[in-house]
C-alpha cells in the first residue's frame, strides 16, 4: 500500500528529495490557535493548553487543526485515565500488578484497562506524528531556528 502524499510544507522543510514539482495551488490554512472544543475537559483540556502554545510557536498549528488536535488530546486523556486506574488497582494486586484480572469463571485475562491504555497510546502516537510531536517525527524535519519572541538575535548568544 503506498504511503500518503506528504504535505507541500513538509516537503519544503525536509527538502524535495524526489525532485518532483511542488503543487502551486495547495490550500494554506491560516495559522493560529483554534479554540478547544467544549467536550474537552479534565486531562484532555490540560493537554490542549499545554501543547497549543508550543505547536503555534513551531509553526505547525493552523486554525483548521482543531479536530485532529482534540482527537490527540482525547486519546491522551483516555491513556492517562487508564494508566491511573491501573496504578490504583496495582496497589491491591501484588501478584500481577493489575495487568491481569480474573473473570467470573475464574480465568485470568488481560485487564481491559491495559488494552484501553495500549490503544490510546497508539492513537496518541499517530496524531502526535501529524504535528511533529515525537522525537522521530522531529528528526525528519529541518526547520529554521525560531527566536521564540526574542527581540534581538544577539540575546541568543549572551
Amino acid at each position: 500500500m503506498p504511503q500518503p502524499r506528504k504535505p507541500t510544507a513538509l516537503r519544503i522543510i525536509e527538502g524535495n528529495r524526489e525532485k518532483r514539482p511542488l503543487p502551486k495551488n495547495e490550500p494554506r490554512p491560516r495559522r493560529g490557535v483554534p479554540q478547544p472544543p467544549p467536550h474537552l475537559v479534565g486531562f484532555a483540556l490540560e493537554e490542549w493548553e499545554r501543547i497549543t502554545p508550543e505547536l503555534h510557536l513551531s509553526g505547525v498549528l493552523t486554525m483548521i487543526d482543531g479536530a485532529v488536535l482534540a482527537a490527540y488530546c482525547q486519546a491522551y486523556a483516555r491513556w492517562r485515565e487508564a494508566e491511573e486506574a491501573i496504578l490504583r488497582m496495582k496497589a491491591r494486586d501484588k501478584l500481577t500488578a493489575a495487568l491481569m484480572i480474573k473473570t467470573k469463571n475464574g480465568n485470568a485475562i488481560q485487564n481491559p484497562l491495559v488494552g484501553v491504555a495500549n490503544r490510546s497510546m497508539m492513537l496518541m502516537h499517530r496524531f502526535a506524528n501529524e504535528f511533529g510531536m515525537s522525537p522521530a517525527a522531529r528528526a525528519r524535519l529541518e526547520v529554521e531556528p525560531h527566536d521564540h519572541g526574542q527581540a534581538n538575535k544577539a540575546d541568543t548568544y549572551f
